[in-house]
């Protein structure tokens, strides 16, 4: 193993040992400097299949650059947070299991953060590589629920108090930003079947708001193929109602900022809500591509709903509770 790697890349995995082979060579076969030095950790997450397997099998050609790490907290924020526990670089990226990165992948990472020593961290490009051609609904503006993402040719910095978002399938980070603002948060992560979730997202607001500064660079891409059960409605539906519930989870102060609120909702989200509810009915019969954008944020109103609403009956059912039982003293 190398003593002390500039870069570790860092890949959570569960129960993709066909896709992860493919991810970690991509990472592993990178045209590079020769003098620069990088480590891959591929930390399994619970993994039933032969993911250890495949990670020694790879180990075993590349033994000073790959690692295996096991972590039997189940989530990606779980994962990942174990990811940086183990790496060694002074800058720690992240891609998913399922993604390949390009050939000059790292060498667009490093030349990013070069010069720059302001700069926290670095995410780039996710394309799609589709399986067969997608729906004509499918746009880009319904890239949230298949984790891509594209903001153009340009770079573009990332920081304010409400900034652009990066995901965690391309990105790098100065380990030096996890002293600062702490790791990904668990209660935002993925858990069981409930999908849209936010750990990506709070954690570059969190950084953002106390003053940390990136960049999306446009040469550090990543391309993920997109599952079959993505490119249907029924996906697009759950991923936005779940994405919603997450945001009510998140209580961004920022966002929730409101003159005021009912039944734990903020005001400008049922004006937003009611605005797209009327564009919906007004396109649905003319043209029901164009109206579906509209359905997903009624989805995500629904899911954002539907969770305050389930917070104020458990407290209701806690604060009856209490009184039941100081009645009886």
């Amino acid at each position: 193993m190398l003593a002390q790697p500039e870069v570790s890349i860092v890949i959570p995995t569960y129960n993709r040992s066909e896709l992860l082979r493919n991810a970690v060579l991509s990472v592993l076969r990178q045209e590079r400097d020769t003098t620069s030095t990088f480590e891959v950790i591929v930390v399994d997450n619970n993994s039933r299949d032969d993911t250890e397997g495949v990670v020694r099998s790879l180990i075993n050609q590349y033994p000073r650059q790959l690692r295996y790490v096991f972590e039997s907290n189940q989530g990606n924020a779980y994962a990942r947070n174990t990811g940086i526990d183990n790496a060694k670089g002074a800058i720690i990226a992240f891609i998913d299991d399922d993604v390949i990165v390009d050939p000059n992948w790292l060498v667009a990472l490093a030349e990013t953060f070069k010069g720059r020593e302001h700069l926290s961290f670095v995410g780039g490009k996710v394309l799609p590589l589709w399986n067969g051609s997608p729906p004509s609904w499918l746009t880009p503006d319904h890239w949230s629920p298949l984790a891509l993402l594209d903001y153009g040719q340009s770079e573009m910095t990332i920081a304010g108090t409400n900034p652009p978002g990066l995901l965690t399938a391309n990105i790098a980070f100065r380990r030096t930003i996890f002293d600062d603002v702490g790791k990904f948060s668990p209660s935002l992560q993925r858990v069981k079947d409930r999908i849209g979730s936010l750990e990506d997202h709070e954690f570059i607001l969190r950084a953002c708001r106390k003053g940390k500064t990136g960049i999306y660079s446009p040469m550090m891409i990543a391309r993920a193929p997109v599952e079959s059960e993505r490119l249907t409605k029924t996906y697009h539906r759950r991923w936005h109602t779940g994405h919603g519930y997450f945001y009510a989870v998140l209580r961004d102060s920022e966002w929730e900022r409101s003159k005021f609120r009912l039944l734990g909702v903020p005001s400008h989200l049922y004006r937003e809500t009611g605005a797209h509810a009327m564009s919906w009915f007004s396109r649905m019969m003319r043209d029901a591509d164009s109206a579906f954008i509209h359905e997903c944020h009624l989805r995500f109103f629904r899911g954002f709903f539907l969770a305050r609403l389930g917070e104020i009956f458990r407290s209701n059912r806690r604060g009856s509770s209490t009184t039941v039982g100081d009645s009886g003293q």
